[in-house]
């Protein structure tokens, strides 16, 4: 069998382009490099990966594992794309200068297009790389990248330092950022979109402004500034740069007064996307923590393995297994979960288990095994959804170990028609008050309405009809039917090919936001990854997005 690891020659070399970088051949002898890292953001301290850019939106910043600093570049290699990180600089001509960075993978390269490269396998530890190069005579930029290969696995590198000097032929400003509108804000944070500018050489990033002082950089052509006072009036402008460090004229201003931040209801508020151990690839938890912020995840599913006994998706034990090491690792870092009962297939506890009591004794196990704050039941499909006694069991079943456990938030989640609950829905929301259930949080999952669907306007249209049936079930107010709803969305493509993007997304963040709902979550942080055309998958999303973007933008939810 060919060996898939052994060094890549020309498919390698067709990747690195060909700019003109001559080692050979110059009529004057080189200059020799200064030692000064001439790279912008070589440690990825900022956080951003501008003004790296990465080929399919492969790279993101993470917290961990790290060589120098507190952040460092994660690569998700996938099997048709090496993800490959690379920034353009500006060199002087006829000139020596000196790379070095520290990698960690297999497989993983550092070079310069056209020119000299180096790698290493290092799949545990971070391992330095080093490569010299020699500028052509009327070379004045280099574009230095770094990558893994294909199907060999999640890449890291840091501290990456190109020594020598400066260069500074390029002096053309981009051009001014238009149109800075404001698109959401909440009581902390303001949302902010414009039209890209143009550059000589390209964009690589836009500062955003509050007043005179810099709040953030990003490389697309949106952001939510958050960590804002309440009621508190704003200025912002923007502009946009380039990787000689050429900023462009700022753009127009818009004046945002954040929302007042009193008499916000209170009560339990949960940002939990799903994560699944038994499909799609799943990422490393703590990964994701670090590079989003994420601190909850809801983990699927708890299904019947026979007798009305609990167990991940019917065949991992309960304990002991790849479901309880991403729990203790969520713990370890300061996380917590809460675990999903039933989904749309799978032998359902709800469904199998004799009786309210014996539901409740097989919940009640889950509850024991990992000290719960909070139980997810999601009732789907005509085995729970649409059976009536199968749901007041399931209700029942929360009522008695709501009672049994003090302090335990109960959930349910289940589907729902574009302007509210549909008849199954308003029988299960009528059955927990005649039952006296007391569920803390009804979830809506506001997707599979069928392709095109304007997938901001039905989630709002959606969560408002649940809302207007909950006060009219149980005679509550407007806030406080807020503060009892659920969203839990699918990032990317759904079954029905409906589009929801990041952009969509932060809208429904925000509008939750706005309207203090009690959770936002998705399905699932495991299609939280980019695949453009990829169709509905189980390890990516179907669309252009950054690694973990879905993910990030749900721990912007605060209710």
């Amino acid at each position: 069998m060919r060996n898939p690891l052994r060094r890549p020659g020309r498919r390698l070399l067709a990747l690195l382009g060909t700019a003109a970088l001559a080692l050979a051949g110059a009529v004057a002898l080189p200059g020799t490099a200064e030692a000064a890292n001439i790279l912008p953001n070589p440690g990825f301290e900022s956080g951003v990966l501008s003004p790296w850019s990465c080929t399919g939106n492969l790279g993101s910043v993470v917290s961990s594992p790290v060589h120098g600093g507190s952040k460092a570049l994660q690569g998700a290699v996938s099997s048709s794309d090496i993800a490959q990180c690379s920034q353009t600089v500006a060199v002087q001509p006829n000139t020596t200068y000196s790379l070095s960075g520290w990698v960690r993978g297999s497989y993983v390269y550092l070079g310069v297009n056209g020119g000299a490269s180096t790698w290493t396998s290092s799949p545990s530890a971070y391992s330095q790389l080093t490569v010299s190069f020699t500028t052509g005579a009327s070379q004045t930029s280099a574009t230095i990248y770094t990558h893994g290969w294909y199907a060999q696995g999640t890449y890291y590198a840091d501290d990456i330092s190109l020594d020598g000097p400066g260069g500074s032929s390029d002096t053309q400003a981009p051009t001014t950022p238009g149109a800075l509108s404001s698109t959401g804000k909440t009581s902390s944070s303001v949302s902010l979109k414009w039209n890209a500018s143009t550059d000589n050489v390209g964009v690589t990033a836009y500062d955003i402004y509050a007043g005179s002082s810099q709040v953030l950089s990003v490389s697309g052509t949106t952001a939510t500034v958050s960590g804002l006072s309440p009621s508190t009036a704003y200025t912002f402008t923007v502009r946009a740069r380039d990787a000689a460090g050429n900023a462009s004229a700022a753009s127009n201003s818009v004046s945002v007064t954040t929302d007042a931040g009193t008499g916000t209801p209170t009560g339990f508020k949960q940002a939990a996307p799903y994560l699944f151990e038994g499909w799609g690839d799943p990422p490393s938890p703590t990964t994701v923590m670090a590079a989003t912020g994420v601190k909850w995840f809801t983990m699927a599913f708890v299904l019947d393995s026979g007798g009305c006994n609990p167990s991940w998706d019917g065949q991992r034990a309960l304990t002991g297994g790849v479901d309880q090491t991403a729990i203790n690792q969520i713990r370890s870092a300061g996380g917590d979960i809460v675990p999903s009962f039933g989904g749309w297939q799978g032998s359902k506890l709800g469904a199998n288990c004799s009786s309210a009591s014996a539901l409740a004794g097989a919940i009640q196990k889950v509850i024991d095994a990992y000290g719960l704050k909070a139980v997810d039941m999601d009732i789907e499909n005509t085995d729970e959804f649409e059976n009536e006694a199968t749901q007041a069991k399931i209700l029942t079943a929360l009522k008695t170990v709501k009672a049994n456990n003090p302090g335990l938030k109960t959930i349910v989640t289940f589907g729902t028609s574009t302007t509210g609950p549909t008849y199954y829905g308003n029988r299960l929301i009528e059955q927990a008050q005649s039952l006296g259930a007391n569920i803390d949080v009804f979830t809506i999952m506001p997707f599979d309405f069928g392709g095109g669907s304007n997938m901001y306007g039905n989630t709002v249209n959606a969560a408002e009809g649940l809302k207007t049936k909950l006060k009219s079930t149980f005679g509550w107010d407007d806030a406080t039917a807020y503060s009892h709803i659920g969203i839990s969305g699918m990032n990317g493509l759904s079954d029905q090919q409906e589009n929801t993007t990041p952009a969509i997304w932060t809208q429904i963040k925000d509008w939750s936001n706005s309207h203090h709902i009690a959770r936002l979550a998705f399905w699932a942080v495991n299609r939280d990854r980019p695949c453009p055309g990829g169709g509905v998958v189980s390890n990516c999303s179907g669309i252009s997005q950054n690694n973990w973007q879905f993910t990030s933008i749900t721990a912007g939810f605060t209710g």
